[in-house]
Parts: C-alpha cells; sequence; structure tokens
C-alpha cells in the first residue's frame, strides 16, 4: 500500500495549520488520513537564545529579511528531496490549475511560508525553490497562500471528493470560467432559473451551460479566452 500523499508546512506560525483544512471536505480527508499534513516551527532552528529568524537588509532599507541559515537548516531538517520544495512568494510564477493536479498526482509537498519583506535570496538559489504566486497581491505572510494552494490539491487526492466527476466542469478545468448555477426556489425576488434548466433537454441543456461558459471567460477574463482559443483546432475557431 502506497502511502498518503504528505505536506510538511515551514512556517513561524504553526499553529495556523490545519485551520480550514481541518473542515470540510480536507478535515473528513485528513481524519481518514488520505493526506498528512506537518507544520513545522521555523523558530526551532534558530541558534540564538532570542530564536532570531530575521535580520537587517543588506544594503539598508525598511523591514527584516528571513536568515539564510535559519531557514536553510528547517528544511534540510524536513525536506524529502523526492517532493517539490516550494516557497510562496508575490514574485513566483502565478498558480495554474495545471499546477495543481501536478502535485497532486505526486507524492507530497514541502512549503515554505515566507514572512517579513522576504526571503535570503542564497537559501531559494541554494536549495532549488519553486516561487509561486496565487495573484498580483500582497499578504502578511505565506501561510494563506499555503491553505490555499493545499486546500486545491486535496480536493484532487483519490477518494477526497465524493463525486469524481463532480470537479470536472469547474472554473480552469476546462480552460475556462464555470457556468452559472441555479437552484430552488423556483421565483426569486422576480428573478427566474432560466428556463432551459428546468426543460429536461440534457443536450440543450449542456450547450447552454457551454455558451454561458464561454460568454463568462470571454468578458471576465480575456487572457484566459484568448488561451482557450489557441488550443482549439483551426477549423472550430472561425465562428468566434
Amino acid at each position: 500500500m502506497s502511502s498518503p500523499w504528505r505536506a510538511t508546512v515551514l512556517t513561524l506560525f504553526p499553529e495556523m495549520f490545519p485551520g480550514p483544512l481541518g473542515v470540510s471536505l480536507a478535515g473528513r480527508a485528513l481524519a481518514a488520513d488520505l493526506w498528512q499534513l506537518e507544520a513545522v516551527d521555523i523558530r526551532g532552528f534558530a541558534t540564538d537564545k532570542h530564536r532570531s529568524v530575521d535580520d537587517t537588509p543588506s544594503g539598508g532599507g525598511v523591514g527584516m529579511v528571513m536568515r539564510a541559515d535559519v531557514v536553510a537548516a528547517a528544511v534540510d531538517a524536513v525536506h524529502d528531496a523526492a517532493k517539490p520544495l516550494i516557497y510562496l512568494s508575490p514574485r513566483g510564477k502565478p498558480l495554474t490549475q495545471e499546477r495543481v493536479r501536478e502535485l497532486a498526482a505526486g507524492p507530497g509537498v514541502t512549503l515554505l511560508c515566507g514572512r517579513f519583506e522576504g526571503l535570503d535570496q542564497r537559501v531559494i538559489e541554494g536549495r532549488v525553490m519553486e516561487e509561486i504566486s496565487l495573484g498580483d497581491f500582497i499578504l502578511s505572510g505565506g501561510e494563506p497562500a499555503a491553505l490555499a494552494l493545499l486546500d486545491a490539491i486535496v480536493r484532487l487526492l483519490p477518494g477526497v471528493m465524493g463525486k469524481e466527476a463532480s470537479g470536472d466542469d469547474e472554473s480552469f478545468e476546462s480552460g475556462l470560467l464555470e457556468y452559472p448555477h441555479y437552484t430552488r426556489p423556483q421565483i426569486f425576488e422576480g428573478r427566474e432559473i432560466p428556463a432551459v434548466l428546468t426543460s429536461g433537454d440534457h443536450g440543450k441543456i449542456k450547450a447552454w451551460r457551454r455558451a454561458q461558459a464561454e460568454e463568462t471567460t470571454k468578458l471576465r477574463r480575456p487572457d484566459l479566452w484568448e488561451k482557450f482559443l489557441a488550443s482549439r483546432p483551426k477549423d472550430s475557431r472561425k465562428s468566434d
């Protein structure tokens, strides 16, 4: 029997984990040992009595920088070389659903959560860290990003989702944003459920959902729309 998918998180705030990952789908899967989580306190690898993990930036400037020697010691103590070593950073490559699927298909991951002004570049290079960003915005630390990344991964692990096909039509899985959803009541504040969805005609429903997904993507994410069009066979693009 293969070992469960395992995440090791290096952080200054291990008490933030599992956090929201301890409830709902991820929490049930964690309790069932479908995946495992270890939160490691980086301060445990400091060498002075104050457990210092940061210092002033070389060249001057505001804030503090995480020390290379302390972080390197933490990484070396817990990281399995067979797994990706990821540093959550606003300088990183944007996270994609494709990368999430790749990580879910592997044995696990080691995540490093930065704090302060960032991490000494020498340890990023020396430990060959993959830098990943969740978007063009700044967080107070890497922990919220790590929680989001792990949530995205865990839901794809075998046995976690009740119905394996339930995620197939979700945003980004097909290259498009998801179509809108409706449920009862039939009329809410004067707005009705689109008639096609209650018609019983599954072919028309499928076509409507596809058209809605395409229109939403075209309007809200032209970058995804262009990528989607480029991925299609040339003879299918004429009507777009």
